[in-house]
């Protein structure tokens, strides 16, 4: 077995930045010929988004306007290149929102991380993510079947079920939830159903805390961990190194200021925006919803794509104040139309028994005109009165946060 999945992984950072922005076009021109994306990109000349900054001027697609879009169009809101008869699957996520897998291999793109985190060709792998409607189960079985790993379906729930498969099968790698792992491991010592076998877990789906890694390592489980979506399939994963989460080849990331469409410098934390080369169901500048930061640098594993730091949370941070909701966007747009000011953080909370806000602003040249001048474009915004408070430049902590929601539940 190969440190690498294949020469992609280790590309020079130039050239595959060049490569994938001259594939740019093509991915663009090629979604425009759905209805649903040449709706979205009305105007917009293929052929000139050629690069990260062209990229950067197109709307940020979000999972809300998907469901509205396939409401008024189903089933898949007129995003899919490939027709509803031809792909491989029709599934469902929570939302509801509705996804097609198509044909061919690793069409989720997971065997890449599958085998960043040890799982060969003859493997067993047991796999407990979800195989009704969801696209969970079948997003890491397609990428173990490209590996020419055997799969065992073991989905959700019935415990003592999967274990008697687990002790028959005897497989190596698990797949699903850090927390069903252990759930596994628990009952198998209980009740004398051994899932010894398995000696590596590639997780997704919920939070893998350090205690918990450690334990099912002391266990005899070496586990990472990757980031996934029903629409995107897998975004990220971690490598032995365990330094951040490498993005994977199929896709080109940014990471943006959350309420906009508009990139972060590197190291600050914003929403995960994502498109995909997916050729049947292409993904244009995808807000994910989730919070994160990208890495300076290259991993020690010798992959050199770009890394993010993993979940940090959700961008839609939206609040009901007095009654109105309270947008990220919004808080945004005050920040364009004061450009002297960094950081925006609105914080809501109670005084005399009624909701408050106060927007916490960084600048660098304070004065008691531009505060009022903020409240009253604030005011305009949100059609909502709120204090402003200017404080020095880098004060204000650097974690995607633009509505913080203080007041007691």
């Amino acid at each position: 077995m190969t440190d690498h999945y294949d020469a992609l992984e280790t590309r020079d950072p130039a050239v595959r930045e060049r490569e994938q922005c001259a594939r740019l076009p093509e991915v663009v021109g090629r979604a425009m010929r759905a209805p649903g994306w040449a709706k979205l990109l009305a105007g917009v000349d293929a052929k000139s988004v050629s690069s990260r900054a062209a990229l950067a001027r197109l709307p940020v697609l979000r999972k809300s306007d998907i469901a509205a879009m396939q409401k008024d169009n189903p089933p898949f809101g007129g995003l899919n290149v490939t027709a509803p008869g031809k792909a491989r699957r029709l599934l469902m996520s929570p939302g509801p929102i509705f996804e097609p897998e198509g044909e061919g291999a690793d069409w989720w793109g997971a065997a890449r991380a599958l085998y960043a985190a040890g799982f060969c060709a003859g493997d067993v792998v047991h796999n407990s993510f979800a195989y009704h409607l969801t696209p969970g189960g079948f997003i890491l079985e397609s990428g173990a079947h490209a590996l020419q790993c055997a799969v065992i379906p073991g989905g959700v729930g019935n415990t003592e079920q999967q274990l008697e498969a687990i002790a028959h099968y005897n497989p190596s790698g698990y797949v699903g939830t850090p927390d069903f792992l252990k759930i596994l491991l628990d009952t198998g010592e209980k009740t004398g159903k051994a899932a010894s076998s398995i000696k590596r877990g590639l997780v997704s789906g919920a939070a893998l805390p350090a205690s918990l890694r450690d334990e099912l390592g002391k266990r005899g489980v070496a586990v990472l961990q990757c980031y996934a979506t029903a629409e995107l399939g897998v975004i990220a994963y971690e490598s032995a190194a365990r330094e951040g989460m490498i993005v994977n080849e199929t896709m080109i990331l940014e990471i943006v200021k959350p309420g906009t469409g508009d990139p972060v410098a590197e190291g600050e934390v914003g929403e995960v925006v994502v498109t995909s080369f997916n050729p049947d169901y292409p993904m244009i500048r995808l807000g994910t919803g989730d919070l994160s930061a990208l890495m300076a640098g290259v991993s020690p594993c010798g992959r050199t794509n770009a890394r993010i730091k993993g979940w940090m949370g959700r961008a839609d941070q939206t609040a009901k104040v007095k009654g109105m909701f309270v947008h990220p966007k919004q808080i945004a747009e005050v920040g364009l139309r004061h450009p002297q000011l960094g950081r925006l953080r609105l914080v809501v909370g109670r005084e005399a028994e009624r909701d408050s806000m106060t927007l916490a602003a960084e600048c660098a040249s304070p004065d008691a005109a531009l505060e009022s001048a903020i409240a009253a474009t604030l005011q305009s915004i949100t059609k909502l009165k709120g204090a402003v408070r200017l404080v020095a430049p880098g004060s204000l902590p650097n974690d995607g946060k633009v509505i913080a929601d203080e007041r007691a539940p």
